[in-house]
């Protein structure tokens, strides 16, 4: 039996416990008894660990995993012990339902994708002036001192309330379809709704092991921190600048930084991207950025510092945002295609079976009975339309009304071709539609105002339509566990709000504690620069970029689609091979650290399940999510204590003989 057949067999095998698992769930509780105070405060407590955590991997590489397996598994782990810290001082808690798990998973998921989408290492960050300076400074066309606006926890807040608000009524009118009618199945909220209904099963002898494993790296990981933060008095100091493969390889950024964080994040993430990164790493700093320094004086003045975008820092940008864009746009038009032609046949097939009933079974009934009013999304997102229409261009005065307005009318169909992309695939396209509105805008508001304008359009399109996938993808979860739509949009309302206050929060820890946008420190939030550098292209085109480098360019954007072409039309033994572009692109930046953390995670992952197959894919995610919380948490500490001019008292450093 070949392992495709084991892994049909197995899923097989879920699915029928599952549909055991709802014939013995007879009682489904209402969905205002779904919504608990214990609930809500465990989403508050997790939501607000996993911001930080989110934000920090934000401001640092910019690669934040899918933490949706993460929050389930946490939901159940301090309800439970909860419940049993109330049992033994005598006070009988109210059973713990998968429905309540599933309503706590929303909430965090909600909360933390603020942090991760809402803009905060990328086109926000990007208005600053630092972020203005590395980009050219006012020598570059376009990037006028105009286009200036640094962070403020005040505009921040209300942007994000009006952005990302709106998404959760855009497709409410299209759920019934996307999830029932199309049967979309939505990967991830499928295996996290798979992992609650196993949580919650009659045995629950592996979520006991999970615990375990959790709470043993999770304080591993937490220990490491704090004794690693000794050792730090100075920001070239610490394990993490322990010079693994040599005092060279680290000049070019290739060292083990000991960051459990990453090790954890290369085990939740596929093999092909940890991969992909090392790959990018070993082409740029291992490859092409020493012999590009070979050239200085003839391709860029010998005398302008590394970190001009006319000097190295321009190719390692441009060449970045190359094989974003070849990958993004090969992607963009792949989903597409897959979203027209899918949507077609279903079209056609509902117009052969008009009088047959697609409600079957239990989830479908339980999903359509406590329906949300169509008027509730109509309204909805004509209330926020309007109050956006008239607000945002008081936050960001470039952005003129009329463009606001415009954004509005397009956002519905461009949410629903990402749903339904993401339902297929399980790719949320959502920051490739906010391009598409940073270029369109860019190109529209001339040189004066084009970059402001282009970032804030940016993160008005990608936060609806960011927004609206996610709620797509947990309604699916919800279908599955038998909870309530009407309970699962309160939660997704519940944690957008809870994110919107505290990621500009978690934000201004980090900002003001370190030095946040420095490439050669250790928050170098990488897609700041990226995403003001489009804004740039946008309004004055290719002429920002340095000698050569739209040769460059065009040699990686073709290199881009070629991957992906050669990937999709090669059989599956040769396509899961080739590298991901997007996953290149970022080291090319920062570096090569990350990717060798990643690495190990992956490589620890690889071994686990060559030895112990069944135990790794039970553990995995456990231990994964231990070592991103537990250091994650540390940050926590870590920065109060830098804001509170708290010196570690030693010094590791390590130097040439």
């Amino acid at each position: 039996m070949n392992e495709v057949e084991m892994e049909r067999e197995r899923r097989v095998g879920d699915d029928d416990d599952e549909e055991k698992e709802e014939e013995d769930s007879t009682v489904v509780e209402a969905w205002q008894k779904q919504i608990t105070t214990r609930g809500v405060v465990a989403s508050v407590l997790i939501g607000s660990v996993f911001s930080v955590i989110a934000m920090k991997l934000n401001l640092t590489t910019g690669i934040t995993p899918n933490l949706n397996v993460s929050a389930a598994l946490l939901a159940f782990i301090l309800i439970r012990t909860w419940t049993k810290l109330m049992g033994k001082f005598g006070i009988v808690s109210a059973a713990f339902t998968k429905q309540e798990n599933t309503m706590i998973q929303t909430c965090v998921v909600a909360c933390y994708s603020i942090a991760v989408g809402g803009g905060f290492g990328s086109y926000l960050l990007g208005m600053n002036k630092k972020t203005f300076q590395q980009s050219g400074g006012s020598s570059v066309l376009g990037n006028t001192p105009s286009s200036i606006r640094e962070p403020g926890i005040g505009w921040m807040t209300a942007f994000l309330f009006l952005v990302c608000f709106i998404g959760l009524f855009v497709l409410i009118p299209l759920r019934k379809i996307l999830i029932i009618d199309y049967k979309l199945t939505f990967p991830s909220g499928m295996a996290t709704a798979v992992l609650i209904n196993g949580f919650h099963g009659k045995g629950d002898k592996m979520a006991k092991r999970q615990v375990r494993g959790f709470i043993k790296s999770f304080s591993s990981s937490f220990v490491w921190g704090f004794f690693q933060w000794f050792y730090t008095a100075r920001e070239d100091c610490g394990f993490s600048q322990f010079p693994t493969f040599g005092l060279q390889a680290k000049k070019q950024t290739f060292y083990f930084d000991f960051s459990l964080t990453y090790v954890g994040t290369g085990m939740i993430c596929p093999h092909i991207v940890n991969l992909s990164l090392l790959l990018g790493a070993v082409v740029s700093y291992g490859m092409m950025w020493p012999l590009l320094l070979k050239l200085k004086g003839d391709w860029f003045p010998a005398d302008m510092p590394e970190n001009s975008m006319k000097s190295l820092n321009g190719y390692k940008v441009f060449i970045s945002i190359a094989l974003l864009l070849g990958d993004g746009l090969y992607n963009f038009v792949k989903i597409l295609r897959i979203t027209v032609l899918n949507m077609h046949r279903m079209f056609r097939a509902r117009n052969l079976n008009t009088g047959e009933s697609r409600v079957k079974g239990k989830n479908d009934e339980a999903f359509i009975r406590e329906s949300i009013p169509l008027w509730f999304g109509a309204v909805g997102y004509t209330t926020f339309a309007l109050i956006s229409v008239i607000a945002i261009p008081f936050l960001f005065p470039e952005l003129k009304w009329y463009f606001v307005l415009l954004s509005y009318i397009f956002a519905p169909s461009l949410a629903f071709c990402n749903a339904y992309g993401a339902g297929l695939t399980d790719i949320n396209m959502s920051y490739n539609y906010g391009k598409v509105g940073l270029f369109t805008i860019a190109a529209l508001s001339g040189n004066n105002h084009g970059v402001i304008a282009a970032m804030a359009a940016c993160g008005l399109i990608k936060s609806i339509v960011n927004v609206s996938c996610i709620l797509m993808q947990d309604f699916k979860t919800g279908h599955l566990t038998l909870t309530s739509p009407r309970a699962m949009l309160l939660s997704q309302a519940i944690g957008t709000a809870l994110g919107c206050v505290v990621s500009p929060l978690s934000f201004f820890l980090f900002y003001k504690a370190f030095d946040i946008g420095n490439p050669d420190g250790e928050f170098k939030a990488p897609y700041a620069i990226i995403y003001r550098n489009l804004a740039i292209i946008g309004v004055q085109g290719f002429s920002a970029l340095p000698l050569h480098c739209l040769q460059l360019c065009y040699a990686f954007f073709a290199f881009a689609i070629g991957v992906n072409l050669v990937k999709d039309l090669s059989p599956e033994r040769v396509g899961k091979w080739m590298p991901i572009p997007t996953a290149m692109a970022v080291p090319f930046l920062i570096g090569g650290y990350f990717a060798i953390d990643m690495c190990v995670g992956t490589a620890v992952v690889f071994v686990w399940e060559k030895l112990r197959p069944a135990e790794a894919r039970v553990m995995v995610p456990a231990v994964a999510s231990g070592l991103i919380c537990g250091e994650g948490i540390w940050s926590l500490p870590a920065s109060v204590l830098a804001l509170a001019k708290v010196t570690p008292p030693i010094c590791m450093k390590f130097l040439p003989p």
